[in-house]
């Protein structure tokens, strides 16, 4: 595991301007404006957040997991951080963080990767893709099945091998934990508070995460 940096944040939650619970399993779709301040909050520990950052103004322009490891060197993210995207923009900013390592290789469990991974019958378990695909016909503005691409891991523990395989372990987040990003231009942030029960991703029992938002100006 790389070494972790972590950062507690100067904001109260008592300040934020908006709150939002996002409960075990569901999907979450919000725009966060250039400045602003979201932060995940893990509110009982182990839960992996599945996340997908775009362009609020190009849908087109989205975050690339690949530049985001290539310009940072690190196959994890944390504090400092930077979200990089397709067009090479810089979306969001990771300012603090007290858990100190996520993901951003393991991808978002889905139908047919619960059928390969786990077992056939597990093709109806409900899974972070079909929740992203729920999430852009709520938000209706014209974004499609192919807009969902490489997406972070929040709190998620993804070891990478010698061999260079990828294994699924338990999560190195505890009650309370969160990361917090600032936003460099407008964004769109599209949430699945995975509800994955065949790996220990999320101990097995997926929980509630809580968003947070503070203004340009705090």
């Amino acid at each position: 595991m790389a070494t972790l940096n972590l950062q507690v944040s100067s904001l109260n939650p008592e300040t934020a301007q908006q709150c939002y619970v996002v409960e075990a399993g569901e999907p979450f779709v919000l725009e966060i404006g250039r400045g602003q301040i979201v932060r995940i909050v893990d509110l009982e520990g182990n839960q992996a957040v599945d996340t997908l950052f775009y362009n609020a103004h190009d849908y087109a322009d989205r975050y690339s997991a690949q530049d985001t490891i290539r310009e940072q060197r690190s196959l994890y993210l944390t504090t400092g951080t930077q979200l990089i995207s397709t067009e090479g923009s810089v979306l969001l900013t990771i300012v603090a963080d007290t858990c100190g390592h996520h993901d951003t290789l393991g991808g978002a469990c889905a139908a047919e990767s619960n059928m390969v991974r786990y077992a056939l019958e597990k093709r109806s378990m409900h899974a972070c893709r079909q929740n992203f695909l729920k999430a852009i016909q709520v938000w209706k503005r014209g974004m499609e099945k192919r807009d969902i691409t490489s997406n972070i891991n929040f709190f998620m523990n993804v070891p990478v091998t010698p061999a260079g395989a990828l294994t699924f372990e338990d999560g190195v987040s505890n009650a309370g934990k969160y990361v917090e990003l600032r936003a460099e231009m407008d964004v769109l942030m599209l949430i699945s508070n995975c509800p994955q029960l065949n790996n220990p991703c999320n101990a097995y029992n997926p929980t509630p995460v809580q968003v947070l938002v503070w203004e340009a100006d705090v």
